[in-house]
């Protein structure tokens, strides 16, 4: 948390009031109104500093830089700005953030990728991003122990801390299937895109004028957030295949890691991209398909459990009347 000259000399001027009212009280400790007044004045004061304290944290008021730290400094200002846990908890994900790198260094590239699927805000880095996750799941940590204690007495705690530890893995997998799903979006319209590219380039039109066409008509798509990012970088001055490359490393995805290895080898063969673009765009058609026929062939075995119940009850439903008037009758004969 940032704090400026001013709020530090507010600070130091309720400190001195602070003293001033406890020397007053030590002095006339026998007058009956010293002690309401004196204790009017520490709560109004405490109230007073908690107010500008919430008020400093909340706004989001860019943090003073070093040369040689401004890059990430300008990252966490980015970050103040998008995301209003961050702003308010900044300390306690830092904090966590550092653990998180001793105790989770084997899973941080595969979060940090799943961040960049998911399109979450790249300010994010995976150790602050699963710090996030566990303080989410560290604040709801206060109403499991409340219901669990007035439930099952001191035993609920035990039962409190496992739900809290549930709820982190509940916020890491919504992480990875926000990450799948966003992925199965981009490839379901990425043919499209492709086609589009085809026609323009195929019409006269160069590649980043083609692109521009394509991102401006995707602009509301995953797909086309992610080849806008491309085009960016290409308009920074990155080359072609390495902008392409980052989108690769930046989404993780068999499919789209062919599909860009395909098109890199094509430019550095020499083969006009069109051509390129339009196989790779049949080839993600057959791949839809198939998985289409994967699907529907697991369908039928998926639907086994739930067509034999169905048939259990039904045969329930029609001999239960016959069995119970045969057991009755029976009975009473």
């Amino acid at each position: 948390m940032y704090f400026g000259s001013a709020d530090f000399e507010s600070l130091e001027g309720v400190i001195l009031v602070n003293l001033f009212f406890l020397n007053v009280f030590s002095l006339t400790a026998a007058d009956e109104l010293v002690v309401p007044l004196v204790s009017s004045v520490v709560v109004g004061a405490g109230v007073f500093v908690l107010a500008r304290t919430v008020i400093n944290t909340l706004y989001s008021e860019d943090l003073r830089q070093d040369v040689e730290w401004r890059y990430d400094v300008s990252r966490i200002n980015m970050l103040r700005r998008v995301s209003p846990l961050y702003r308010v908890f900044q300390p306690a994900i830092q904090r966590l953030a550092g653990l998180n790198y001793r105790a989770f260094p084997d899973a941080l590239p595969a979060i940090g990728r799943e961040i960049q699927a998911a399109g979450l805000p790249r300010f994010w880095t995976a150790a602050e991003y699963l710090g996030r996750l566990q303080l989410l799941a560290l604040l709801l940590l206060p109403m499991f122990l409340y219901v669990s204690v007035r439930a099952l007495g001191p035993g609920g705690v035990m039962i409190a801390l496992a739900l809290t530890a549930l709820t982190a893995y509940y916020l890491r997998r919504r992480l990875v299937a926000q990450a799948a799903y966003r992925l199965f979006l981009i490839k379901r319209r990425l043919p499209f895109l492709l086609d589009l590219l085809t026609l323009l380039m195929e019409a006269g039109s160069t590649f980043l004028q083609a692109l521009g066409e394509a991102v401006d008509e995707f602009r509301d798509h995953p797909v086309g957030v992610e080849f806008g990012r491309v085009l960016a970088e290409m308009s920074m001055g990155k080359s072609r295949s390495a902008a392409l490359e980052s989108m690769r490393d930046r989404l993780a995805d068999d499919e789209i890691t062919s599909i860009v290895g395909t098109i890199i080898q094509g430019e550095e063969l020499g083969t006009p991209l069109a051509r390129s673009f339009r196989t790779q765009a049949d080839v993600l058609r057959i791949k839809r398909t198939q998985r289409a026929e994967t699907i529907a062939g697991e369908a039928g075995v998926t639907m086994n459990l739930p067509m034999i119940l169905i048939m259990a009850a039904t045969v329930i439903i029609m001999l239960g009347p016959f069995l119970l008037n045969f057991i009755y009758t029976d009975v009473l004969s």
